[in-house]
């Protein structure tokens, strides 16, 4: 199959550390510049160490790229794969410098964030433009879309759903309610998120209800069901997103809900904020509470999820009309480059790529 002008493709992660000598190092870059007490990292970093010092992120972009390089190969698309991150090796301008150093002239570019604000779009576009700075013959670049309303991303996360649904006693099953999860980020960016406002809050609510749909069909059994944030790391002055998901889950107990599945919709794969903050630290209030506690799985590198990233390249390189994307729920299939003023960055214009502005 023909992948049209392109002759690369670029997964772009976050980053994580690997080993305990990383943890201080990766978070001074994630950091940099917001003026996070150092008692804050230092907190943040024993939830690294508990886990040997190693965040899943890498390991799970590693299984992502084995199964896109057997699919590409299986579907003879002859597609170069690289991978890059944001925070930590392997280097974002590392891997651009070796497409470079390879020859590679027009890239595609698939970020492991699939809606939309500052930090989950523009910021991975800007910190692209920056890569890619000062490299001869860097690669053009261009984006596959927001694929949060995939069919290939949601129907493993109903999926996911029935199992962990499968996983509580069967005596409080059906009484469970069901917290779909995504990271908070301040009123202000999710105010300005998107070409209009509002679109990260807007796709999170579209993928609650097309997953929450899904898991009725599937088991027959109407949840109680809402979108709560987590992982909140801003100063208290400045309001984020809420309600948070351990206020929700006490309050939940306080009116009498049995059980509670946790969906970790906003995230592609798991991250120290699924493995700790949703793992152990909701888990554990949920057993000192005595609600029954399931944790849905990540899409990962899911088969559907997988075909699905392969379709997302295609129709972007074979220029397929609106109505050939596939896209559940009723916002139709996002755009492939983002209008002005989307999602602009709070401290400021940057360039970015693939982009008007």
């Amino acid at each position: 199959m023909s992948a049209g002008p392109f002759d690369a493709f670029l997964l772009v992660s976050f980053g994580g550390p690997e080993g305990p000598d990383d943890v201080m190092p990766f978070l001074q870059n994630v950091t940099r510049g917001r003026d996070i007490p150092p008692e804050r990292l230092a907190e943040v970093a024993e939830h690294y160490q508990r886990f040997g010092g190693v965040s899943p992120i890498n390991g799970h972009c590693r299984e992502l790229l084995g199964a896109l390089e057997a699919d590409f190969a299986v579907n003879s698309i002859d597609l170069p794969i690289y991978w890059g991150n944001r925070n930590w090796d392997p280097s974002l301008r590392d891997a651009i410098q070796r497409m470079a150093d390879d020859g590679r002239r027009r890239a595609l570019v698939f970020t492991t964030s699939a809606y939309a604000s500052y930090q989950g779009c523009r910021q991975y576009r800007e910190d692209v433009f920056a890569a890619k700075s000062g490299i001869a013959k860097a690669p053009a670049f261009a984006r596959i879309r927001h694929y949060f309303n995939h069919p290939g991303f949601v129907r493993p996360m109903i999926a996911n759903t029935v199992a962990a649904l499968d996983r509580l006693p069967a005596d409080v099953r059906d009484r469970a309610t069901i917290l779909f999860t995504t990271h908070s980020i301040p009123m202000a960016m999710a105010y300005s998120s998107g070409p209009d406002g509002g679109l990260y809050v807007a796709q999170h609510d579209e993928v609650a209800g097309l997953v929450l749909d899904g898991v009725t069909e599937a088991t027959g059994v109407e949840h109680a069901a809402e979108l709560v944030y987590q992982s909140r790391s801003g100063p208290p002055s400045v309001p984020w997103l809420e309600p948070d998901i351990s206020t929700r889950v006490a309050a939940l107990s306080t009116d009498g809900v049995p059980a509670v599945v946790v969906v970790p919709i906003g995230f592609i794969s798991d991250h120290m904020e699924v493995v700790y903050d949703l793992d152990v630290e909701v888990k554990e209030l949920a057993d000192k509470l005595g609600i029954a506690f399931a944790r849905a799985a990540t899409v990962g590198a899911h088969p559907e999820f997988v075909a699905a990233i392969r379709g997302l390249v295609l129709e972007r390189a074979q220029s397929w009309r609106p109505d050939q994307r596939p896209a559940l729920g009723e916002m139709g299939a996002s755009y492939d480059i983002c209008p002005a003023g989307c999602c602009p960055n709070p401290n400021g214009p940057r360039p970015a790529i693939a982009g008007k502005d």
